[in-house]
């Protein structure tokens, strides 16, 4: 195969990658069917069919592919640009359109194509490759830190099966940060977090597919598993984050406490649970504490209520602080629109004698543990 050299070939030869990045768990078959249905459901595939029906396919950047180039009976995998060859194929293919609606159970709207745009879909530029590696330094740098940025969870995936494939000639995540443009040590926490989920999966304590939301939020877990308090709780050590990855890095011991994480995080559609995480700051950051209180963590197993588990581990003094700003907060914004009271709505005005009431109550007591403190 002659590499280096950017070629047109019809797209009847292009076949989809079956380790695609952006593919996000497993596959219950690798049909392309199934791959097409992932690629549509989690990388904006609808917006891509528009544009390439409305402007025919531009041929501006080659896709990357890899195989015998020479051989015109010869299949070539795509490594770089899947996305453009799955809306290629449902434009080109209205047939794929049922046979996705039969086996996945997605509905797909191709928008209509004219003859003049339908005719640039035979053809598409590649640029060959002899193999994957040869590729995974662009590949990385484009969708990581480049002008096409995958979501988190992809980059994730490309960089722990770059690391993977490297382990044993050297290849460790310094080379593959460099390589990819990273400079936060953002991969290496990436890397750990797919491992906890390959280790979830493989042990049958959750998939990362059976995930209550649609969108993947994947920061919430790598971010989380930075954090000392889940380490502690999943026993995974404080040194653990400073090391480079390894699998399988949860012991036995603690693998309800790997699925309680998990599904805390990200909830089970199976099970119908909602995640109790609602958003990255501060619910990440609050279900850390409350992980290493086993108060609150009795709260949340049986409420799966996470403010009302974090609540339960505040100390006295600082909810009675807090509870106090609130309500000073909120009567100096009733005293701001006192215009709107008409004098003619009784039931305000007697909501208004009870906060007195309770105020003068709450001030009375305080003031008189202050005089019998000597202060």
């Amino acid at each position: 195969m002659q590499s280096n050299v950017t070629t047109k070939i019809r797209v009847e030869r292009l076949r989809l990658d079956r380790l695609n990045p952006r593919l996000i768990g497993e596959l219950d078959t690798d049909s392309d069917e199934a791959i097409i249905s992932r690629l549509y459901s989690g990388s904006e595939l609808d917006e891509l069919l528009q544009s390439i029906s409305a402007n025919g396919y531009m041929d501006i950047e080659p896709l990357i592919v890899t195989g015998e180039l020479d051989r015109e009976d010869s299949e070539l995998i795509v490594l770089e640009g899947n996305r453009r060859l799955a809306a290629l194929r449902l434009l080109r293919e209205p047939d794929l359109v049922e046979r996705i609606s039969k086996s996945q159970d997605l509905r797909i709207t191709v928008p209509p194509i004219s003859a003049s745009n339908r005719a640039t879909l035979d053809e598409v530029s590649v640029y060959p490759v002899a193999n994957r590696e040869d590729a995974r330094s662009f590949i990385g740098f484009k969708h990581i830190n480049g002008p096409a940025k995958w979501d988190a969870y992809a980059k994730a995936r490309f960089a722990a099966d770059w690391y993977k494939s490297g382990h044993d000639s050297g290849t460790n995540l310094a080379v593959i940060s460099r390589a990819i443009g990273d400079r936060h040590d953002t991969v290496k926490r990436m890397v750990s977090a797919v491992y906890v989920l390959d280790q979830a999966r493989n042990k049958g304590l959750f998939k990362i597919e059976d995930r209550y939301s649609t969108k993947l939020n994947f920061s919430h877990l790598y971010t989380a598993l930075a954090r000392s308090q889940y380490m502690e709780y999943l026993g995974l050590g404080a040194a653990w984050a400073s090391h480079d990855p390894e699998p399988n890095q949860v012991s036995e011991e603690k693998f309800d406490e790997l699925r309680n994480v998990l599904i805390w995080i990200y909830g089970s559609r199976p099970d119908e649970l909602r995640p109790v995480i609602k958003s990255q700051n501060p619910d990440i950051k609050n279900l850390g504490e409350v992980l290493v209180h086993a108060q609150g963590r009795h709260v949340l197993e049986t409420t799966r209520d996470l403010d009302a588990a974090h609540a339960s581990i505040e100390p006295v003094d600082k909810k009675l602080t807090a509870s106090l700003i609130r309500a000073r907060d909120s009567i100096r914004d009733a005293a701001g629109s006192l215009r709107a009271y008409d004098g003619h709505d009784q039931s305000l005005l007697d909501i208004a004698e009870d906060v007195k009431e309770t105020a003068e109550t709450v001030y009375a007591r305080m003031a008189k543990k202050r005089r019998e403190s000597g202060s």
